[in-house]
């Protein structure tokens, strides 16, 4: 609490705080609703899984625009443009009538969080005195987004699909009401970005080497969030309590575990850990015996890809541009553009195939990812000052980790 007592903009950081909350909180809601909005709607399962393509894919398009017109507009007008997207798309969403207007919905609502994760973190620091107190509280807002959105999703999809689209949106729009009279523009004008910067980036074989590890993890990571809810034919309420359990696992793997594990034997290490305990997990959902174990297993995957959010990021600053909104938006083209076609490439797989087959796909596309990791994770360490292959304690470690805010600053 101390630490707040000399912060002059604390309304204005909690205002930003809320928004990041309800952005990620709005991401998971889905979640629970998908079997109650294909019935609703009646259509298939890969149509369903249209919510998070669309929403994925102009996600991550959107980041390299974001990130450019920062330079033209300014850092508040683009967060408070993307709020006020994300708020309308969700209202306007409750109201569709088939997956076509929904999935195009969802794709406005993913440019709108496009601009503001493009944009609240930097804010957040400009206006505090305490870096470590402003990191901390976005940090928790996410880790909470993940844990709550579920449960929010859940219970007001008892009554119907459509309210908690339309409550989210409300919230936004409060959020976006105190954040337009309170937030103020950075004082440290920063140089334009320029989007061949952005292609340089792609020209460093630590960073390339790091782009294939992420880009196979987040497309497990969307077959995870995207088709599970599907699998485990739950009702609303006990869907929603699932992915809360994931949820809370996430929020631990990234508030209380990855960088605590990223200081004992570094970043590096530390994702290639996570990215074979999810590869383990993909196996076992295609092997499950039943529903409960089926609920711890994604309970423990929640935990292994917190450890991957909680990292990934700062490797990317580290191995790509000395330009932070440069090396995010190539990483973010990569991160989200791998994830995109997941959701709808397991829907598919189970209308052709069997129930377990996406979970078959997700795992031999991630084991890509692994012997990656394993052929060129000494590359990656190298560039950020790292030990690799499981050095019992790396002492430079915790002087080689980036700061910790980022790895949450482009999170999902």
């Amino acid at each position: 609490m101390s630490a707040t007592r000399n912060e002059p903009n604390k309304s204005a950081i909690y205002a930003t705080a809320l928004a990041a909350y309800l952005a990620i909180a709005g991401i998971a809601v889905v979640d629970p609703i998908l079997p109650a909005i294909g019935s609703a709607i009646g259509v298939s399962p890969w149509q369903v899984e249209l919510l998070f393509t669309a929403y994925i894919a102009v996600m991550g398009l959107g980041m390299i625009p974001a990130v450019l017109s920062t330079s033209r507009f300014g850092f508040k007008k683009v967060l408070i443009a993307g709020v006020a997207t994300v708020g309308v798309a969700a209202i306007l969403a409750s109201f569709s009538k088939n997956i076509e207007q929904l999935a195009v919905l969802r794709g406005v609502w993913g440019f709108g969080n496009a601009m503001f994760f493009a944009t609240a973190l930097v804010i957040m620091i400009a206006l505090a005195r305490s870096r470590e107190w402003v990191v901390g509280l976005f940090e928790t807002a996410m880790g909470l987004g993940f844990a709550t959105g579920p449960l929010i999703g859940g219970l007001l999809g008892r009554s119907s699909w459509r309210l908690p689209f339309f409550a989210c949106g409300v919230f936004m729009l409060i959020a976006l009401a105190v954040a337009g009279t309170k937030l103020r523009e950075p004082t440290t004008k920063q140089p334009p970005v320029r989007l061949a910067e952005i292609g340089r980036t792609f020209q460093r074989p630590a960073f390339l080497a790091l782009c294939a590890v992420t880009g196979t993890y987040n497309f497990a990571f969307f077959i995870v969030l995207g088709f599970t809810p599907l699998f485990l034919h739950l009702a609303v309420v006990p869907l929603g309590l699932a992915f809360t359990g994931w949820g809370l696992g996430l929020a631990a793997g990234i508030l209380g575990v990855g960088h605590r594990l990223a200081h004992r034997i570094g970043a590096v290490q530390t994702v290639g850990v996570a990215i074979t305990g999810i590869l383990v997990c993909l196996v076992l959902f295609a092997v499950s015996p039943g529903t409960a174990f089926s609920i711890t297993v994604l309970v423990v995957c929640g935990l292994f890809m917190g450890l991957a959010n909680a990292n990934l990021t700062d490797l990317a600053l580290g191995l790509g541009s000395a330009d932070r909104r440069v090396a995010t938006g190539a990483f973010n083209l990569v991160r989200w553009g791998c994830a995109a076609p997941a959701p709808v490439v397991a829907g598919l797989l189970v209308e052709h195939s069997t129930l377990e087959s996406p979970f078959w796909v997700g795992a031999a596309v991630l084991a890509v990812g692994v012997v990656s990791f394993v052929l060129f994770g000494h590359v990656m360490a190298r560039g950020v000052g790292e030990k690799v292959f499981w050095a019992r304690l790396d002492k430079g470690a915790r002087s080689a980790e980036r700061t910790p805010e980022e790895a949450l600053g482009e999170a999902y």
